[in-house]
């Protein structure tokens, strides 16, 4: 199987939970922008994959990205940032979703377990009044510090500045 493999549209993501909830395994989703992929990500992931039997991520679209974090963002295209997240041995399946949040995703999915950052609090954690009213749970991950793509962008404008200056 490959990475793109684990990258379904959401009809399909709903068939197979709804058969992996059948056969009484635990489903975990998140979401995110996921847009250069970094070691909190990574971690984030893993931490989140511990939950339950099958790590779901809703990864936004271009658009999603747009909205939340400006115009020059998503460096990376929303199939190739979904593709990488899916080649993480801890993540299951992958869906790309446009909306302005995962809501509609989250009641299709109906996880067991919705997992956000610890930088969110509780009662702004999108679709967590509707796992709890479902008997499900939410959990909040501690962030890795100084780890963002935030930074990494910061950082690689500090070290080459101009696009002129980037060795090739």
């Amino acid at each position: 199987m490959t990475a793109r493999d684990k990258v379904l549209s959401a009809g399909d993501l709903q068939d197979i939970c709804r058969c992996q909830k059948a056969e009484g395994k635990r489903i975990v989703f998140t979401n995110g922008c996921f847009d250069l992929l970094h070691v909190g990500h990574l971690r984030y992931l893993e931490a989140a994959r511990t939950l339950g039997d099958h790590l779901v991520v809703g990864v936004n679209s271009d658009g999603s990205v747009h909205r939340i974090k400006g115009t020059l963002r998503p460096i990376t295209a929303e199939m190739e940032r979904a593709e990488m997240v899916a080649a993480l041995y801890c993540v299951d399946y992958v869906t790309i979703f446009s909306d302005p949040d995962p809501l509609a995703l989250i009641c299709l999915v109906r996880p067991d377990v919705l997992v956000k950052g610890a930088d969110w609090p509780l009662d702004r954690i999108v679709g967590a009044k509707d796992v709890l009213a479902w008997g499900g749970e939410v959990a909040r991950i501690p962030l890795v510090p100084e780890s963002s793509t935030t930074l990494i962008i910061e950082r690689i404008l500090a070290r080459f500045g101009a696009k002129d200056s980037i060795p090739v």
